[in-house]
């Protein structure tokens, strides 16, 4: 039997967390541009509102490429290892990046710039598909018992802290300089200065080593040969009612960023700084509420935790389009605290969760494929179809939306009774 050096709890969840951090600050400025910036400078401005559909069709594409990533890095992560496959979907995600905020624009090279953008944003949904089950893996992997779902919420905090940072470059871009200079070559700061932080992450996860529980995949030879033919062959219901679980965490997230930021500026009059101030705000209280959740899921349960959101979600829908379309600020300040506060409750215990769907021979590669195919149903479209209801129907039918897909989540938590084996105290 091999010999592994303990990964000392601080810096496994470091690793963990600055991993999923850089991921998630990649993503969210593409997110962030895709609204304030791509359509202006990669698509034909003839129809604003065509260019901005385009775009937000780019923003899609990573998510379609999410599970590809996680069904190659799934192969890696649970044939090679946890920290050679870490190191690998991080260079693929910041590389991506940071070619981005270098491309040139539509009316430098014209149809081949949001070709070029679409390729790139591939690359990061490639990356993250890879990223955040291997993040969750190296954090559940190594945690004492009891306290799962506590060291499984630091790579999902990894998603406040990179909309923190996301958000707030832009918003000090807006601060230091002129919208021209913005357009001109500012925007393109964020997705280099990745750069930066993609090598701090590097030299994080080289340093420490393989998980206990895969290593005892390795000591017992328990490894599969093709890990996806096997998750998908003998554990298709977990797969089916882990994206279902996960399906209205992706459709609020998504609606209280990406299609919010977008409504706020083009229909309700905010500008883009005040509407970001807002997300900023909001964002504080997703961090906070993170670790809250985690506590009730190592007490309560996963499942039980997971349920409690989803009604609780679900009722929010009915409130999201007159809070939304109050539209002052004490209407949408409201709204968007109460949003992020659900959006932390049910980020929280998420990754734990999915995780304990699988045996460890083949959870790298089935907690990712849950994930990020419930990413392409709750995540990939919601703006897109938020966007489409509220222009045609109003506001009330983007809440209507958002409640059915959590009543969808709540259906699969009661149907996934027998799969969840360590709901408390594992």
């Amino acid at each position: 039997m091999s010999v592994v050096t303990a990964n000392k709890p601080r810096t496994v969840l470091f690793a963990s967390l600055i991993g999923t951090t850089i991921e998630f600050y990649d993503f969210y400025i593409y997110a962030t541009a895709a609204v304030l910036v791509f359509p202006r400078l990669f698509f034909p401005t003839a129809d604003p509102g065509a260019a901005m559909l385009q775009s937000l069709a780019t923003f899609a594409i990573a998510f379609f490429a999410r599970p590809v990533g996680s069904a190659v890095f799934g192969h890696f992560g649970d044939r090679v290892g946890r920290k050679a496959t870490l190191v690998a979907a991080l260079l693929t995600m910041g590389l991506s990046t940071i070619l981005i905020g270098l491309l040139p624009t539509y009316a430098q090279i014209g149809v081949a710039a949001p070709l070029l953008l679409a390729l790139c944003r591939f690359g990061q949904g490639l990356g993250l598909g890879g990223e955040w089950g291997g993040a969750v893996l190296l954090a559940t992997e190594n945690a004492p018992p009891g306290k799962r779902a506590w060291y499984g919420m630091f790579p999902q905090l990894g998603a406040p802290i990179g909309f923190f940072l996301s958000g707030g470059v832009f918003l000090l871009l807006g601060e230091v300089m002129t919208d021209a200079d913005f357009f001109a070559w500012g925007w393109r700061i964020p997705f280099l200065a990745s750069a930066v932080l993609v090598g701090v992450g590097l030299y994080i996860r080289l340093k420490i080593t393989e998980t206990p529980d895969f290593q005892k995949v390795l000591d017992s030879k328990a490894r599969v040969k093709v890990p996806v033919v096997t998750v998908l062959r003998d554990h298709r219901r977990a797969l089916v009612l882990g994206t279902l679980i996960a399906l209205a965490t992706f459709v609020i997230f998504y609606l209280m960023t990406v299609f919010a930021l977008s409504w706020g500026t083009a229909q309700l009059g905010y500008t883009r700084q005040q509407f970001l101030m807002l997300q900023l705000f909001a964002v504080l209280f997703f961090a906070l509420t993170i670790p809250m959740a985690a506590l009730l899921a190592d007490r309560r349960g996963r499942r039980m935790a997971m349920m409690l959101v989803s009604g609780a979600i679900a009722l929010f829908g009915l409130l999201y389009g007159p809070l939304f379309g109050g539209g002052g600020a004490w209407s949408v300040g409201t709204f968007m605290v109460l949003g992020m506060c659900l959006v932390g409750f049910t980020y929280g215990p998420l990754g734990t969760l999915l995780a304990e769907l699988f045996p460890a021979e083949v959870r790298y590669t089935g907690a990712s494929l849950t994930f990020n195919f419930a990413s392409i149903l709750g995540a990939s479209v919601a703006p897109y179809i938020a966007l489409w209801l509220g222009t045609n129907f109003g506001l009330e039918f983007v809440g209507y939306y958002l409640s059915g897909a959590a009543l969808i989540s709540l259906a699969a938590l009661v149907m996934a009774r027998g799969l969840i084996p360590h709901t408390a105290k594992a």
